[in-house]
């Protein structure tokens, strides 16, 4: 086939270019290396430990900043060398076209809203650092839980390679749940006092039932526990393979127990954030309202069975307490599983009946989901104000304790949520906005409040338990809006462009529950590393075939 010239002529058309060998191999090199890098973190690092629990923030800590370096180093290297081969071979062409795309031009198009918001989020806390009054604790945040500028630059790193040079495979979600198998075979032993690995050895007994499994303290083991909830809920719901689909319940099965077992508060966010978001997803066909059933009814089961184990076994098992105790110990809900089951039965019925036919249900789940879901933020919004505000906090009994945000709300988290506001008012107005250090909110307390905080409750308190204030006064609001921005878009994206894949969509909900239970947890690099990998490899699902953004 022929085509004309400038001038007019006629010649032959040109092939399109082959892709140089060189670039082939690197970039498969590089998807290597990225690969290794989430196997490890999403496969071993979950179960790592050296000295039981006496070193697992420190070791798990280094395990992470050694993957991430190690990973940046081999894709760093791989590149250097399809740079110098292109240079000898292909006078740079290629590596001028990659350097173009970052021109003042492209980069608007290459950069993705996540990328920004990742960009804005290290550059505040970045600043922060240098202008605190504690440059090298803010880097290193030596002082607190390891958070400080040098893990966020980690993550940082480690997000733009993932997202956009690894390749997204379904399979890593898989081993992510391999992984929290174990996890939660571990702590569920730790929960019929087995202590099968020795890690209870050298611990206080009286500390016993708030260390589990190979995370440590409760908070943060539920805190995993609330990704594995979000990827094992959202695959189950969308599985169509009948051995993928029982694997999956499994999971999910095992991530109820689990987490009523390990007995924390801010497991009852993270279930809250899944049953309200699911409908969201599974009301869009006939066999997701029906798994929907299937869902709720085995949570109630596995409460109800929690609570018989509890009554036949005195002693010999941890104590369940809080709300997952009132529904186990509940005479007015101990026959609702058996309800829901019927439900779910019926609904199974229908289904075989009618052949599976009509499986599209309509605009009408959703919409009646939409109104369930508002009316209940909004009664939740006027319970708290009725509770807190207009100091009617008696009339709700039991749930007293829940609703009202004193001081020794949350163990002692009302009080740490007011002592943080208190600092960040006393703040200069630079500190206002950028906040006063990543990780110094104990150097800040410490200096500020440990008269008070030994007097009141014998003890210091070096973070916030709360994510997003810790992020708040450490990095500012600037800082905190960044870092909202960064999973607001993410998930926007996710849901965007890689909805056809429920594995996207499984790492967008391992988001939504890590981060609905982030409001009363800290944030550690035990458990977070998972959850911003989660992140990355979500993202990297909804790049285009030619791997563009």
């Amino acid at each position: 086939m022929e085509k004309t010239n400038d001038q007019g002529s006629h010649a032959p058309a040109q092939p399109a270019a082959e892709t140089p060998a060189f670039l082939i191999n690197g970039k498969r090199v590089i998807r290597i290396v990225t690969t290794l890098f989430l196997v490890a973190i999403l496969l071993v690092f979950p179960i790592y430990y050296q000295d039981y629990y006496f070193d697992i923030p420190k070791v798990k800590y280094q395990f992470y900043y050694i993957s991430v370096i190690a990973m940046f180093a081999g894709v760093t290297a791989t590149a250097l060398s399809m740079m110098i081969v292109d240079l000898a071979h292909c006078r740079g062409r290629y590596t001028a076209a990659f350097f173009d795309r970052f021109s003042l031009k492209k980069i608007g198009r290459t950069l993705t809203a996540p990328d920004v918001a990742l960009i804005c989020f290290l550059a505040v806390a970045a600043m922060s650092t240098v202008l605190s009054d504690y440059v090298f604790e803010a880097f290193w945040g030596n002082e607190g839980r390891f958070s400080g500028l040098f893990l966020l630059l980690l993550y940082g790193v480690s997000f733009l390679v993932i997202s956009r040079l690894s390749d997204f495979r379904n399979w890593y979600l898989e081993l992510f749940l391999v992984s929290s198998v174990l996890v939660c075979a571990f702590g569920i032993t730790d929960y019929f006092n087995l202590n099968l690995l020795h890690f209870k050895d050298h611990i206080d007994p009286r500390q016993y039932s708030i260390f589990m499994s190979f995370m440590g303290n409760i908070n943060t083991y539920t805190a995993y526990l609330s990704l594995m909830l979000g990827v094992s809920g959202l695959l189950f719901a969308s599985d169509r393979g009948r051995a993928r689909c029982i694997w999956h319940y499994f999971c999910l099965v095992l991530a109820f127990f689990a987490m009523i077992t390990g007995q924390s508060d801010n497991a009852y966010l993270a279930l809250l954030a899944l049953f309200a978001a699911l409908p969201f997803y599974m009301f869009k066909s006939r066999t997701g309202i029906r798994r929907y059933a299937v869902v709720l009814a085995s949570f109630f089961t596995v409460v109800q069975l929690v609570g018989g184990i509890g009554r036949a076994m005195p002693g010999q098992v941890l104590e369940i307490q809080g709300i997952f105790s009132v529904l186990a110990n509940s005479k007015s809900l101990a026959y609702l599983p058996a309800v829901l089951w019927a439900v779910a039965g019926f609904l199974y019925a229908q289904a075989y009946l009618r052949n599976k036919k009509g499986e599209d249900p309509g605009v009408w789940p959703h919409r009646v989901w939409g109104i369930v879901f508002a009316a209940g933020v909004l009664t939740l919004l006027f319970v708290l104000f009725d509770a807190n505000i207009a100091g009617n906090g008696q009339r709700y009994g039991a749930l007293r304790n829940y609703v009202v945000i004193d001081d020794d709300w949350g163990t002692h988290r009302g009080y740490i949520w007011r002592l943080a506001i208190r600092n960040y008012r006393e703040f200069t107005p630079v500190q206002k906005l950028i906040g006063y250090g990543p990780d110094t909110f104990g150097i800040l307390t410490v200096k500020n409040n440990y008269s008070e905080m030994a007097r009141r409750y014998g003890e210091t308190f070096d973070s916030a338990h709360n994510e997003y204030l810790q992020y708040f006064v450490t990095i500012g609001p600037l800082g905190l809006a960044a870092y909202l921005g960064l999973l607001i878009s993410s998930a926007v994206r996710m849901v965007r462009r890689g909805a056809g894949n429920p594995y996207v969509i499984a790492a967008l909900f391992a988001m939504l529950c890590y981060g609905a239970q982030a409001v009363v947890n800290i944030n550690l690099p035990i458990v977070t590393p998972v959850m911003w990998t989660l992140m990355m490899v979500g993202l990297s699902g909804c790049r285009g075939e030619d791997g563009h953004t």
